[in-house]
């Protein structure tokens, strides 16, 4: 007899900003909330958090002391339906460290890292979103056959609230915006 799979209700079931703000850090780990709705995050490599990582030191570093850059937590995008987004790296006013939930307008650039199973979220569904709710900069990372990572870099355009396409980078990244950084991800 074959074993039959039993989602969970709370994946049926629409939460809102006040339930989810009562959960515990380790509940929120690992899922985003798209429309009231709790998604599950791929498992990522360790490929995957070494780029993020590597990424976020390199943009902290060259933020200076205006903006920090960090990985792993939740930006909020709205509150009804709820939607929260967890990006790979997110690079937020210094000011805000403290405040939760961190909003679109504490952040001026977010990074999506590609990996299996987060591909149509990271090139469809989260650049949309971050484009609505007015996010200067996006960043996507695909990790290539080569294992050299591809960076495609994206710059809102504030009169129609969409991306349009700016550099790509092959490896090495020298960006000029948000603000100045060179870092190479090559080598990982």
């Amino acid at each position: 007899m074959a074993a039959e799979m039993v989602t969970p209700a709370w994946m049926h079931t629409q939460i809102s900003a006040e339930e989810y703000d009562s959960w515990s850090e380790e509940q929120c780990a690992g899922i985003e909330i798209a429309d009231g709705l709790v998604t599950v995050s791929p498992n990522t490599s360790k490929r995957h958090n070494r780029l993020a990582r590597i990424l976020a030191n390199a943009l902290d570093s060259a933020a200076g002391p205006d903006w920090n850059a960090d990985t792993d937590f939740d930006v909020r995008l709205q509150d009804v339906p709820l939607t929260n987004r967890r990006p790979d790296v997110i690079v937020y006013r210094a000011d805000t460290i403290d405040l939760t939930p961190t909003r679109p307008e504490h952040v001026i650039l977010v990074v999506e890292v590609v990996s299996p199973g987060s591909e149509t979220t990271d090139r469809i569904a989260t650049v949309d979103q971050y484009a609505r709710v007015g996010i200067p900069f996006y960043w996507r990372i695909e990790q290539a056959s080569t294992g050299v990572p591809i960076v495609h870099m994206y710059v809102l355009d504030p009169a129609t609230r969409a991306y349009r396409e700016g550099e790509v980078f092959t490896g090495a990244i020298k960006a000029a915006a948000p603000f100045s950084v060179t870092v190479d991800l090559g080598a990982v």
